[in-house]
């Protein structure tokens, strides 16, 4: 992407996304791990022309680069734990965990790595990137929205972006082509994410060939947190 791209007046985070936000005024880049109970995949696929059946992947993680003042800096490591897929039957989901479709023994996860930021508006970006599905990898483009990137207001009260995103993919293109009477071959993926700010997770902006850094941190999701209190019951004004 040119530098020469239009100045947008807010962050736009880009991801699995990352998102893109304006200016490109020199700062640090911040690292931001995934929070895997936050970062849920939901997939829909034809069912037979009866429906459109509707599964979930929950547990993600991955290393997100992201400097709020200049976009072209943002880049996204993902890794979503195929094997978690629920289809909300059992049975559903070990047949399309099995060998002849998503073969979730031998290709456990899908890897998405960004490569370039395409910003729409000030909060929409198309993330560019690769996919590797079932060992097979082709282009994919996130269509991602911003949310926000603000202090989280639950501890540990870490710095957190939030987004969505939207794309869809051709299964045969991975080579999942069994089923052909029964599963459609568009398969429609959003994505909710957040991604919680790595301290010490600073640095100096990379060059598009440079690796996410090692995380070491995984970060603390507020479901891993005892609840506060209930508040005491007002006293009876009319004992």
């Amino acid at each position: 992407m040119s530098r020469s791209a239009p100045r947008l007046p807010v962050p736009a985070l880009v991801l699995l996304a990352g998102l893109a936000c304006g200016g490109h005024v020199r700062a640090q880049v911040q690292a931001y791990a995934l929070d895997p109970v936050h970062t849920r995949v939901v997939f829909a696929v034809d069912h037979a022309g009866f429906s459109r059946a509707v599964g979930t992947v929950s547990g993600s993680r991955g290393t997100l680069l992201f400097d709020p003042h200049d976009w072209t800096s943002a880049r996204l490591e993902a890794q979503v734990p195929i094997a978690a897929l629920d289809l909300g039957d059992e049975r559903w989901n070990r047949a399309v965990l099995a060998r002849g479709l998503l073969d979730a023994e031998h290709h456990p996860e899908a890897r998405f790595v960004s490569e370039r930021v395409e910003p729409l508006d000030a909060d929409r970006a198309a993330v560019h990137g690769s996919l590797t599905l079932r060992g097979v990898t082709r282009p994919a483009t996130l269509e991602v929205v911003f949310n926000a990137l603000k202090r989280h207001p639950m501890p540990p009260f870490r710095r957190t972006v939030g987004f969505s995103a939207t794309t869809t993919l051709s299964r045969a293109a991975f080579g999942i082509d069994a089923w052909r009477s029964v599963i459609g071959d568009t398969v429609e993926l959003r994505i909710e994410a957040e991604a919680t700010r790595i301290r010490g997770g600073a640095g100096r902006a990379m060059p598009a060939t440079a690796s996410p850094p090692d995380v070491t941190e995984v970060p603390v999701s507020t479901y891993d947190l005892p609840l506060p209190p209930p508040p005491e019951p007002e006293p009876d004004p009319n004992p």
